[in-house]
């Protein structure tokens, strides 16, 4: 069975509280729990972690390798700033998707670039929640083609 790893960057843990014209009214509790039920049907498991220090979401990075075939990673502001966390993922030897609810294209100049994507296997980018359920299903079609 394929484990999965995703994981979530400073600030999603306000999700359904912080700027919801944005990011939507669903938390992240709401969104692992869509994610476990849709690990079920694809019959994968699935784990999660949330921070919002950089430093830890890289060991969590670092640990994940040969314990998980894949990562689903938010790094949310870290996207665009943290080397550090791209270095990690670099490292990693299974397949990465990078997922960001909104629109990052859509937003702040500063948004519009991802230190990650160039290392990802594949990003997905302003579907709101569903994209999470997006790159889980994306994710364990890549890994059952392996």
């Amino acid at each position: 069975m394929a484990k999965i790893l995703i994981l979530n960057g400073p600030n999603l843990n306000m999700l359904g509280k912080r700027q919801p014209e944005i990011y939507g009214h669903i938390n992240l509790k709401e969104i692992e729990s869509a994610c476990e039920a849709l690990a079920d049907e694809l019959k994968v498991e699935v784990n999660f972690a949330q921070t919002n220090y950089e430093g830890e979401l890289v060991s969590l990075i670092q640990k994940a390798n040969g314990k998980y075939e894949g990562i689903i990673i938010n790094a949310g502001g870290y996207s665009h700033t943290s080397v550090a966390i791209r270095d990690s993922l670099a490292l990693f030897s299974g397949m990465i998707i990078e997922v960001h609810i909104s629109n990052i294209y859509g937003r702040e100049e500063f948004r519009h670039t991802s230190m990650i994507s160039s290392i990802s296997n594949g990003v997905i980018v302003g579907l709101g929640a569903q994209s999470y359920n997006l790159a889980m299903r994306a994710l364990t079609e890549f890994l059952l083609n392996e």
